[in-house]
């Protein structure tokens, strides 16, 4: 059984001035990591911490989040908000049909392999709206080395923080075949 880690402490997701950027870097050199935004889009991306930091609005989040082996952690982070990335790569829904885009999710993964779903319901603003950001810097260090990271305020453990981001893929799922009557072994009426 688990514990119950702190509640998230999101203290703050406000919009920084285009002027507020607190540190400079040079645009997309040899090397930077890039990671791709694919999928059901219509213009999909590669993408740099610089691209993020350059072509979008940045938003700062002071989070504190529980990690399974270091306990709390605080931190803060800078970065664009990712359903402004999606949208900019064009999302192949009918944006006017809320349940056509309620059947999207985003499938998130990082260099070491660790990956995580959302579904675009949390994120449109029509249902969740919550401010995940793609981050450009934490605790005030530019993150152009290590790669944008995946931040998810309202989140209480950090499972969801995903670092180094190498893909985002965007896209429905095929609803799963179900039988239409269970098993002889499954239990139907609770525990």
């Amino acid at each position: 059984m688990s514990r119950p880690g702190p509640p998230s402490r999101t203290t703050a997701i406000r919009p920084l001035p285009a002027e507020a950027a607190p540190f400079t870097t040079e645009a997309a050199l040899p090397g930077q990591r890039r990671f791709l935004v694919r999928g059901q889009l219509r213009r999909p991306l590669a993408l740099t911490v610089a691209d993020l930091r350059e072509r979008w609005p940045q938003h700062r989040a002071e989070v504190v989040f529980d990690c399974a082996t270091n306990g709390p952690r605080h931190h803060t982070f800078e970065g664009p908000l990712l359903r402004e990335v999606i949208d900019a790569a064009g999302p192949a829904f009918d944006a006017r049909r809320r349940k056509d885009r309620s059947r999207y999710l985003l499938a998130v993964t990082g260099g070491d392999g660790h990956h995580t779903v959302l579904s675009w319901a949390e994120l449109d603003a029509d249902f969740g709206d919550a401010p995940v950001l793609l981050a450009t810097a934490m605790d005030g260090c530019a993150l152009d080395a290590a790669g944008s990271q995946l931040v998810v305020p309202s989140d209480r453990c950090g499972a969801r923080y995903i670092s180094a981001l190498t893909g985002i893929w965007f896209g429905t799922c095929a609803l799963p075949e179900l039988p239409d009557e269970p098993a002889s072994g499954d239990r139907v009426d609770g525990p």
